[in-house]
């Protein structure tokens, strides 16, 4: 059995949206979906039930993304444990199969997938998921410390998928609030084990963020990156890099697409992004 896990807070329409695509997917394996529902006021709870979802509820003020992800693998039943979220939508019918078809081999220890923009998405959004998550499979390994750096630990509990006993004997940290699946492959990974990205799995997925709240949302990330995607100087130094590549390619991505006119905007949201990580990897230097 397949048990699909998703944390849910006043979830609406989006949740709807994500548990009908999930009843959607054509598999010849049984599958379950787990709720844990963290106090939602707009009948979220109810609403999953509804739809054929097991729901958990909880204070709100027990979530914290690891331990809560943890809970949701308790409360289930099967063999694999796929984690996604309420503004998740599967892309297609075959995603969940698509999904965790390599996890046949024993020797992956994780899979995750690829996230598309909502139609709707701002091109800021839609270049940045492009840049994380693009059409090209790969396998992910780290052999050192020394080497590590974000794109080696990228996993996303977005949209991926693990089997119970590498879950069971690799949990999610109770006590990581952001970045939990990052954490957790970082562990994985420095234990000899391989991680697959599989870009044929996707779902849409992406957000309106303010400047204001793209700011918190990466210094929320820069605080957790210590024990995640960032370990010394070389990892520090790589991630740099990668933001000044990432920069460049989205102002020629831009230029080139005609989307001129979003280019005051992006210059904007992008510092509030850099300026948030930067700010968070210090505040999560200091604490360490």
């Amino acid at each position: 059995m397949i048990s699909v896990l998703i944390p849910v807070k006043n979830g609406g329409a989006d949740l709807v949206r994500c548990l009908d695509a999930i009843a959607g997917q054509r598999l010849d394996e049984a599958f379950e979906v787990v709720v844990i529902d963290s106090g939602s006021t707009d009948g979220s709870a109810a609403r999953a039930r509804d739809l054929g979802a097991h729901v958990h509820e909880i204070p709100p003020a027990d979530f914290v993304h690891g331990a809560t992800r943890n809970l949701a693998a308790r409360r289930s039943k099967g063999d694999v444990l796929v984690f996604t979220s309420q503004d998740a939508v599967a892309a297609d019918e075959r995603w969940l199969a698509t999904l965790v078809a390599p996890l046949a081999d024993d020797a992956v220890a994780g899979v995750y997938g690829r996230q598309l923009p909502h139609h709707d998405a701002t091109p800021p959004e839609r270049f940045f998921l492009d840049f994380m998550y693009g059409p090209q499979p790969r396998a992910q390994r780290l052999a050192q410390l020394d080497d590590l750096t974000y794109e080696h630990t990228l996993f996303s509990n977005v949209n991926s998928a693990i089997p119970r006993r590498v879950w069971e004997e690799f949990p999610f940290a109770d006590d990581v609030t952001m970045s939990e699946d990052q954490e957790w492959s970082r562990r994985v990974l420095l234990a000899g084990r391989t991680i697959m990205y599989e870009p044929r799995a996707a779902v849409r997925h992406s957000h309106a963020y303010s400047i204001s709240g793209a700011f918190r949302r990466f210094y929320a990330s820069g605080a957790s990156a210590g024990r995640a995607y960032v370990s010394g100087d070389a990892s520090r130094a790589a991630l740099r890099h990668a933001m000044r590549r990432y920069a460049a390619g989205e102002l020629r991505w831009l230029w080139q697409t005609k989307q001129r006119r979003w280019i005051p905007y992006t210059v904007l949201y992008e510092l509030a992004k850099a300026a948030g990580l930067q700010v968070g990897l210090r505040r999560g230097r200091a604490r360490g």
